[in-house]
């Protein structure tokens, strides 16, 4: 897509070159083909040092702009960003790509679909009512339950376990918001990625990125009831318990356990080895790695306990 196409679509007027243009991406990720945004001054640093070649930018961000950019000034840029999304958005199944690739030993039901493009590995076990959309990526060995929805592009590793009613790839919620008070969709442009030796409980939701990928990574376990947002990186070897629920973008590092009902917000980071337990509300980002969390607001094991016990004693 050339950049005066985005442009057209905006309604805005360009500057610079008229580039070719294949997808979009964040500043400090993207690519010399791909398109950029900056929303505000405290990005003017990765603005500057981005290796994208088009921009959409407010009017404050044209000098922190890399040499010989192309770039179209926005009065929203988080509108017109969320507006151009859709521009790059695939259509849920491709008819056209070839028939799908199924390994040797691997079972697949009749009241399975797998759509065109899609590879399936050796040993793979697929049950009655799933669905493996356009281009999905499963590994050997992997056993996926009965209604498990699996949307296009994602890719499932080797030696999983996926468990009935689980949705991978369902788009992020994600929108951008008018000054009267609409609500225009962010589209979904990334994938899910799952990696090997991962188990995923019955009835959870795993939702692709904006751009780039979700993943989760070798060795994870997940209960029943899970909700992983866009954009989330799940460290290797971590243990969630029923009911969890991680924000958007935010990262754990390997080997976090995460009790039942706790709650991340979105764009944080968690250390390795770091616990929670039951109901544990995670607002800020955990550096150290190894602690013991409990409550809302979250503090140390030890010190929720002592609270606990006073709150307690004014009972009696």
């Amino acid at each position: 897509m050339l950049f005066s196409s985005v442009a057209s679509h905006l309604k805005l007027a360009f500057i610079g070159e008229d580039l070719e243009i294949d997808s979009m991406n964040e500043l400090n990720l993207s690519s010399p083909s791909q398109l950029s945004f900056g929303v505000h001054k405290k990005y003017s640093s990765q603005l500057s040092l981005s290796k994208a070649k088009a921009f959409l930018i407010t009017n404050t961000l044209i000098e922190h702009l890399p040499k010989d950019s192309s770039y179209i000034v926005c009065d929203d840029v988080s509108i017109s960003m969320a507006q151009i999304t859709k521009l790059f958005n695939k259509k849920p199944i491709d008819i056209k790509l070839p028939s799908p690739k199924i390994g040797s030993d691997s079972y697949i039901d009749s009241m399975a679909k797998v759509e065109n493009g899609a590879v399936i590995g050796s040993n793979v076990t697929i049950m009655a009512g799933a669905y493996i959309g356009t281009s999905v990526v499963v590994g050997d060995n992997t056993v996926i339950y009965p209604n498990v929805t699996i949307y296009r592009d994602c890719v499932i590793g080797r030696d999983c376990i996926i468990h009935a009613g689980t949705v991978i790839g369902a788009d992020g919620f994600g929108f951008s918001h008018t000054k009267e008070g609409e609500h225009v969709k962010i589209y979904q442009n990334g994938n899910v990625i799952i990696e090997d030796s991962v188990e995923i409980g019955a009835n959870c939701a795993i939702d692709k990125a904006v751009f780039n990928s979700t993943i989760i990574r070798k060795g994870t376990k997940l209960d029943n009831f899970i909700h992983i947002a866009h954009n989330c990186d799940i460290g290797e070897y971590c243990i969630f318990v029923a009911q969890t629920g991680v924000g958007g973008s935010t990262k754990l590092g390997r080997n976090c356990v995460v009790s039942g009902q706790s709650a991340f917000s979105d764009h944080i980071n968690i250390a390795p080895f770091s616990t929670f337990t039951a109901r544990s509300g995670i607002t800020k980002s955990i550096a150290q790695s190894g602690g013991v969390y409990s409550g809302y607001p979250l503090m140390n094991h030890r010190d929720w306990k002592r609270v606990q016990a006073k709150i307690a004693k004014l009972n009696d």
